[in-house]
């Protein structure tokens, strides 16, 4: 099947979207970046020369082998639609598609049961040659490190054992092409392996299994700490456990403010975690989960025959918090004639059983919550005055999530790890796109929210694959920007941008001929360019004589007084 045929068989040009809103270029779910070879040849000049010719192969095969590893799952999509080699073609192609150069596989023989492959693959034009050559002129050995590593990660996760490429000619050492010879690692003599650089931390590929199977690699890293600690890098969040952890230091009673799902009660445990009373109990109320008749005797317990039904003795949530720390969460919620009874524990130290006539002396660290305005509610009469400044000498509000996005990224590989233990899943992390989606989502749900969207997508995603955007959102995906489609012949398919759809639609919706479109827009150019036709016409991608003799023309017909 041909090289046109492959592409269109395989939707590939479908498959890469441009946003210049936002400057982003993605290939299905991997960002991308367009980036000057000169540029790149620089950084190659940058690392050889600081850290010298065997490390700067290391770190070039390696990035290389990790985009082929992606590649090949971009092609792994495209199994159901095709036979199996001619989706395996499809690497070469995304090679060549992503501006490596035009890339050939010249024969081959592959066994995708026992997951053997033997081959060779040829690139005519070789940007990293031909920077290494303007740099440093002809070299004595191949020097195309990054196609080596493209093409071992690529034909290796598709045949789920390594697979190593040594490239044989090379057009830097004065060769007409550069030629590549692939098999399994194990056949080539040790002298020039390169298999330490696809990833000393990656385990070994599993028993080969048939194409569609994926590569057991790597599970997504973790951050620090565990996973049931807060987490998070950024400077609210720091700020926030800062304060904490002063407070964490002596007794005092603290308040955390903070929407619903911000994280308050596993702040409240870390705080516990870290004070003198660690080792003692942590007690945790939600005031609002507990009806207002039982309320009293949840918190401060009940004397047998108190009421009808009390038939035993029961110590309430502050006694069994004695020498601890109690959490109070939705605290604002808590009725008036509790809020008494907790104003004489706060003051005193005592707390009385319902029903019993002798006072029990506890000795409690209060923390309460709550996401809602106390000042508030103390004005209008809900709350009362001296019980919030009991509660309320050292204040810390812990920030919502959308105010700490560059935290969505560690919080993310942080769930992962938790939620693979738990379904007992390994999976290779989340995918750009869909870690995109996350960082520009509002997330009203804050932490909780993030919770839930992670631990879905992990439940969802097959084992050994990337979390997607499709694993996370289960009514849908929030509204995202797709950008621009590439047609075949690589120009931008507007109609592909919603709010162009958006507009086209509302311009058909009116009475306005095409003439008049073509002079609007010609008008908008010369405002935006003040007056200046030559970026006019680049604006609009014409040449400055087509701008002008169209312009020319507009402004005939308006002084003929014939319509637009």
């Amino acid at each position: 099947m041909g090289e046109e045929n492959l592409i269109e068989k395989f939707a590939l040009l479908d498959k890469l979207r441009v946003d210049f809103s936002r400057g982003d270029i993605w290939l299905e779910e991997s960002r991308m970046s367009l980036v000057h070879a000169s540029a790149m040849g620089e950084l190659r000049k940058a690392l050889y020369e600081a850290l010298g010719v065997t490390q700067t192969r290391r770190i070039l095969v390696r990035a290389g082998y990790a985009a082929g590893q992606r590649d090949a799952e971009v092609a792994h999509k495209m199994l159901d639609s095709g036979d199996a080699m001619d989706v395996f073609r499809i690497g070469p192609e995304l090679f060549s598609f992503e501006g490596n150069g035009r890339v050939e596989i010249v024969g081959s023989t592959i066994d995708w049961n026992a997951g053997i492959f033997r081959g060779e693959v040829v690139r005519t034009v070789s940007w990293e040659a031909e920077s290494y050559i303007q740099q440093f002129g002809l070299s004595h050995e191949p020097v195309c490190w990054s196609l080596v590593g493209h093409a071992s990660g690529y034909t290796s996760r598709f045949l789920r054992r390594y697979i190593e490429f040594r490239e044989v000619e090379c057009i830097g050492k004065g060769d007409s092409c550069c030629r590549l010879v692939g098999k399994p690692a194990e056949e080539w003599q040790q002298d020039g392996d390169c298999t330490d650089y696809f990833g000393a931390s990656e385990p070994a590929f599993d028993k080969p299994k048939k194409v569609p199977s994926a590569p057991r690699l790597q599970a997504s890293p973790s951050c620090s700490g565990q996973p049931d600690e807060p987490v998070g890098t950024s400077q609210a969040f720091r700020s926030a456990l800062d304060q904490l952890r002063i407070a964490a230091s002596g007794p005092i009673n603290v308040l955390l403010q903070g929407e619903t799902g911000v994280g308050k009660e596993l702040f409240a445990r870390w705080l516990h975690a870290k004070s003198d009373r660690a080792n003692e109990p942590f007690v945790a109320v939600n005031c609002a989960a507990i009806p207002t008749d039982l309320i009293e005797s949840e918190l401060f317990g009940v004397q047998r025959g108190a009421y009808t039904g009390a038939t035993m003795d029961r110590a309430g949530r502050f006694e069994r918090a004695h020498k601890g720390t109690i959490l109070l969460d939705e605290i604002g919620d808590l009725p008036l004639s509790a809020q008494v009874k907790l104003l004489r524990v706060l003051q005193n130290g005592e707390v009385d059983r319902l029903g019993d006539c002798k006072t029990t002396q506890v000795d409690v660290r209060v923390v309460a919550a709550t996401n809602v305005d106390l000042m508030r509610a103390v004005e209008e009469g809900r709350f009362r005055p001296d019980l919030y400044y009991r509660l309320s000498p050292f204040t810390v509000t812990i920030p919502p999530l959308r105010e700490r996005k560059s935290d969505i990224p560690i919080l993310v590989a942080s769930l992962i790890a938790r939620f693979e233990k738990r379904y007992q899943k390994r999976l290779r992390g989340i995918s750009d796109r869909a870690m995109d989606m996350l960082i520009s989502h509002s997330f009203p749900g804050n932490v909780r929210e993030l919770e839930n969207l992670v631990e879905r997508g992990v439940l969802v995603a097959s084992p050994d694959t990337w979390i997607e955007v499709e694993h996370l959102f289960a009514g849908g995906r929030p509204p995202y920007s797709d950008g621009f489609r590439v047609d075949r012949r690589g120009q931008f398919c507007m109609e592909t941008s919603p709010a162009l759809q958006q507009a086209y639609d509302q311009l058909i919706e009116t009475d306005l001929s095409l003439d008049a479109h073509e002079r609007a827009l010609f008008g908008l150019a010369m405002k935006r360019c003040s007056g200046n036709k030559t970026k006019a016409a680049q604006h609009l991608g014409l040449t400055r004589r087509q701008f002008t003799y169209k312009w020319k023309m507009m402004e005939n017909r308006e002084a003929s007084g014939l319509p637009n």
